[in-house]
């Protein structure tokens, strides 16, 4: 009985030497908010699964679905580039990278769509917005969400707006507008 109680002892000062000696790992402070601001952005995405050098090619998916570009379970990779007007000879401003999911076994096909619309010219050089949302393929047009952004897009939240510009139903190759309108800091 008297080792139990040295022993209760010895664990309930050890437990507050610890707490004592012990750092906090976080620090809070009051939130000051900061001005916020409304930025529109308009560019258009080749979103290319065919040739000899696709900006999308599909990583996973279920076996005898290789053809069809929307089959459900597919998973791509991409690497789009952005630009400023519809034919690919026109200004870069930078590239979508990221992945999308064909996730629709019924008939209006969707995708669920994780990109990094990343900026390489002008003001927003270094920036990007972060794309996590739901895209209804066949809706004309449609919004997605944007979720988060780094550099000037920091903290940024906001709407796609997307129109399909072209669309090539036997390779999958298809041209989308992006209208954009976030608000960040």
């Amino acid at each position: 009985m008297e080792k139990t109680i040295i022993l209760s002892c010895i664990l309930l000062l050890s437990t507050f030497a610890s707490s004592a000696l012990s750092k906090s790992y976080s620090k809070s402070s009051t939130y000051k908010p900061v001005q916020l601001h409304k930025t529109h952005l308009h560019f258009f995405i080749h979103d290319i699964l065919s040739g000899s050098k696709p900006s999308a090619v599909r990583i996973a998916g279920p076996a005898g679905q290789e053809s069809n570009p929307i089959g459900f379970g597919s998973v791509y990779a991409i690497d789009d580039v952005l630009t400023v007007g519809p034919e690919i000879t026109s200004a870069v401003v930078g590239n979508a990278q990221g992945m999308y999911l064909s996730s629709s076994q019924g008939q209006n096909p969707s995708l669920v769509l994780y990109v990094d619309l990343g900026f390489t010219t002008g003001k927003f050089n270094g920036s990007s917005l972060s794309v996590f949302s739901r895209n209804p393929i066949t809706e004309n047009p449609r919004e997605m969400a944007v979720v988060g952004g780094r550099g000037r897009f920091r903290r940024a939240q906001g709407t796609v707006f997307v129109k399909t510009y072209f669309l090539n139903n036997t390779n999958g190759d298809a041209i989308l507008e992006y209208d954009v309108e976030v608000v960040h800091p």
